[in-house]
């Protein structure tokens, strides 16, 4: 009996873990909290780097009145929500569809999963670049398939014109982003229990029934994960818009990430650029916290 506890292993007090871990939690939540606290400050002075390389005096909320009464934040809102939910629910659906074609093992399927990734494995910058020259009136790919498919194109082109100039910016980031869906939905359909499924074709459950009774609340919180995860960077969109439009034609394709890079990095007005930073903290903190609460309240 001696021998037997003498080799029992002792157990670690419950606070090392949590001390072996603090200094990344420290590490993250400065990343985290300095850049904010600094806009946040900021945001409260009249601050041109044009000017001054220094703040030029305290302006109260200045910043965020000539922010919300100028037009442009609204209208750039506008575009981010536009672009955040039609291109979540259409990367969804499509992720969806691809991933329960994998689960039914389609011939080369190896292949079929290391072509999903790549898109992903991208810069965006570069896949800016690679549907820039796609969308060239001159030459590009895209306008010669619409063209061929008997699909009027703008005269500006598809990027020249405010009417197509957003969802080509949208297609782009569908094509890039649409296989990261399907891989993690995949996964998810992937864990739900074989048991589950027999029983719903032994009962002669249609696959329409099979998905939306079984599949899909199945895996439900995988998929209000990813949507979220989505939903937070297609929010801060920037990338696509500056290679493919700079904001234009006009204001057309503006959204608030490439609106804080417009006045903070081109105009140099960092007061204005800190308050529209808290103004999109606001507004994505406030969007996440409805999905988490509709999405998430059945599982407390």
């Amino acid at each position: 009996m001696n021998s037997t506890l003498a080799h029992r292993p002792r157990r670690l007090p419950a606070f090392i873990p949590w001390l072996l871990i603090s200094p990344s939690i420290i590490l993250l939540v400065a990343l985290i909290a300095f850049p904010l606290l600094f806009a946040l400050k900021n945001s409260f002075y009249f601050w041109n780097l044009q000017m001054s390389p220094t703040p030029m005096g305290f302006i109260g909320w200045g910043n965020y009145e000539m922010a919300l009464s100028g037009g442009f934040f609204f209208g750039a809102l506008l575009n981010t929500l536009l672009i955040t939910v039609v291109g979540t629910a259409i990367e969804f659906t499509l992720g969806l569809a691809i991933a329960l074609l994998l689960v039914h093992k389609v011939p080369g399927m190896n292949m079929t999963r290391a072509l999903l990734i790549m898109p992903t494995t991208i810069a965006p910058i570069v896949v800016g670049f690679l549907f820039r020259y796609m969308y060239d009136p001159g030459g590009g790919l895209i306008p010669w398939l619409l063209t061929s498919l008997g699909i009027p194109l703008p005269p500006q082109g598809i990027l020249g014109s405010s009417t197509t100039a957003l969802w080509a910016v949208l297609f782009a980031d569908i094509w890039q982003w649409t296989p990261f869906f399907a891989i993690v939905l995949y996964a998810g359909l992937l864990s739900i229990p074989p048991d589950i499924i027999e029983a719903a074709r032994i009962d002669k459950a249609s696959p329409w029934a099979m998905l939306m009774r079984i599949k899909i609340p199945l895996i439900k919180k995988t998929a209000m994960i990813v949507i979220m995860l989505r939903f937070m960077q297609l929010f801060n969109t920037f990338d696509l818009v500056l290679v493919l439009t700079k904001g234009g034609p006009g204001a057309s394709t503006r959204t608030l990430g490439y609106s804080l890079y417009q006045y903070g990095l081109v105009d140099f007005n960092i007061g204005l650029a800190s308050a529209m930073t808290w103004l999109m903290v606001i507004v994505v903190n406030a969007i996440i916290a409805l999905l988490v609460f509709f999405a998430f309240k059945e599982f407390d």
